[in-house]
């Protein structure tokens, strides 16, 4: 059931903060990066633990908690992913060691993934028929979180610290959770048992899959890749047999709109996930600029983001959104491939004027992606099509990063690793191009 206006008014608000959040953390820890580096005396592969250990954690558990989230309400695992967030963000504020930070990081990204789980799906079922413009509204929070991520956390971080950083984030989350006490109206619960042995197998799939990815020069990193295959391969045979299974592979075969929207979006976050955490490193270890600076520097692609995500959600409930999508995508394969030109000597003004167009193309691709993916599923299936599709970006958010590690561990020159990851990562958008654009030709044979 929808409550009244004012207390869906207040859970859309609670909901619209804590996705701020989430976004803004990462971005604002992305320009501390550096700080703590230093603090904790740590080496390049180290740093990109702090954004791993997040992404691994809120990959793991986010499908099982959409499917939680259809089954018994998403109100209340709403409310407790807010908590555990908040409670990570707390104990981010005392940490005095690295191993501590990284425990903090690793209970926010639990919390994340239930919010994440939750957040699309509580919005589209209470605007069914507005749903491209309400997403659109929850990316430009998003967005607006990467916006002022680097901005504030750059002036955090030069003059109160990189905790400050924490501290403000947990008195938003604090807000956030007392706005979404106001919505008291029931939700309708499904009749359905969790698939335990599909949610042990998937969620230990995931884990040991990206895990052994972000160690695979190591021994037990291709072990860990490998037995993540195996037991994927064994979760694949399994939700085929059982009544109520985390993943109804028949959807995936035949609901085409669905599978191909997922899979662009996981190709789009491998791609693009990694870029503010490189440039951030090329703006203060090269270009020897100040956290708050960088932070100015790039804001704009996030800020170009928020301002027109909000438009293309909208213009995808009356255009054609797999066609937005598909520009958006070939606009930032293209300025990918720019930034890879970079050097040491390369004017620092073209940092905002990439950003600024890469900030477009992300605009034009997510809203109106994520329209797709939520309305290719009835409203029973909204927390499994919101909590799958936030695997596919946290599954590629983590893989980008999996790439920056890879690509340091092989070679510790920095420009040399930045120009090899902005060529794969463009490469990598204009394969997501050609899925599109194929996404567009399957729908048209319907």
């Amino acid at each position: 059931m929808i409550g009244n206006s004012e207390s869906k008014r207040e859970i859309v608000i609670s909901v619209l903060i804590a996705s701020f959040l989430t976004s803004f953390i990462g971005s604002a820890i992305n320009i501390a990066i550096p700080v703590m580096g230093k603090e904790f005396k740590l080496n390049n592969v180290a740093l990109t633990w702090l954004n791993t250990s997040f992404q691994l954690s809120a990959a793991t558990f986010l499908l099982t908690f959409g499917k939680l989230a259809d089954i018994k309400g998403r109100r209340e695992l709403y409310y407790l992913g807010i908590f555990i967030f908040a409670f990570g963000v707390f104990l981010s504020i005392f940490s005095m060691s690295y191993s501590f930070l990284l425990l903090s990081r690793i209970i926010q990204g639990i919390g994340s993934s239930i919010i994440f789980a939750t957040s699309s799906a509580i919005l589209t079922s209470l605007y069914p028929q507005r749903r491209g413009y309400i997403l659109g509204i929850y990316t430009t929070l998003v967005y607006l979180g990467l916006s002022f991520g680097p901005i504030l956390g750059g002036f955090l971080t030069q003059y109160v610290g990189w905790k400050g950083i924490f501290v403000f984030t947990l008195i938003l989350s604090i807000l956030s959770m007392i706005l979404g006490l106001f919505y008291r109206e029931r939700e309708s619960k499904r009749e359905e048992k969790l698939d335990i042995w599909g949610t042990i197998l998937f969620s230990s799939f995931v884990f040991l899959f990206l895990f052994g990815t972000a160690q695979i020069l190591k021994p037990m990193g291709i072990i860990s890749t490998i037995a993540g295959i195996i037991i994927l391969l064994l979760f694949y045979f399994l939700e085929r047999k059982v009544k109520d299974p985390l993943i109804d592979v028949e959807l995936l075969i035949n609901n085409k709109n669905f599978t191909f929207a997922n899979i662009t979006a996981l190709i789009n976050y491998a791609s693009t996930f990694g870029v503010s955490f490189l440039l951030s490193l090329y703006l203060q270890n090269i270009k020897g600029i100040s956290p708050r600076d960088a932070g100015l520097f790039l804001i704009f692609q996030p800020l170009t983001q928020a301002l027109f995500s909000s438009w293309a959600g909208r213009l995808s409930d009356k255009k054609r959104p797999e066609i937005l999508a598909s520009t958006g995508m070939f606009i930032i394969g293209i300025f990918l491939f720019l930034l890879s030109k970079l050097s040491p000597r390369s004017p620092i003004f073209l940092i905002p004027i990439y950003g600024t167009f890469l900030g477009f193309g992300f605009a034009l691709f997510s809203s109106p992606n994520t329209n797709i993916v939520m309305g290719s599923v009835d409203k029973k299936d909204y927390g499994f099509a919101s909590s799958f599709l936030a695997t596919m970006r946290v599954i590629g958010q983590s893989l980008s990063m999996v790439m920056v590690s890879l690509i340091f561990s092989l070679n510790n020159d920095l420009m040399n690793s930045y120009g090899t990851l902005m060529i794969i990562y463009g490469i990598l958008c204009f394969v997501g191009v050609f899925l599109s654009i194929k996404r567009h030709e399957v729908r048209k044979t319907f």
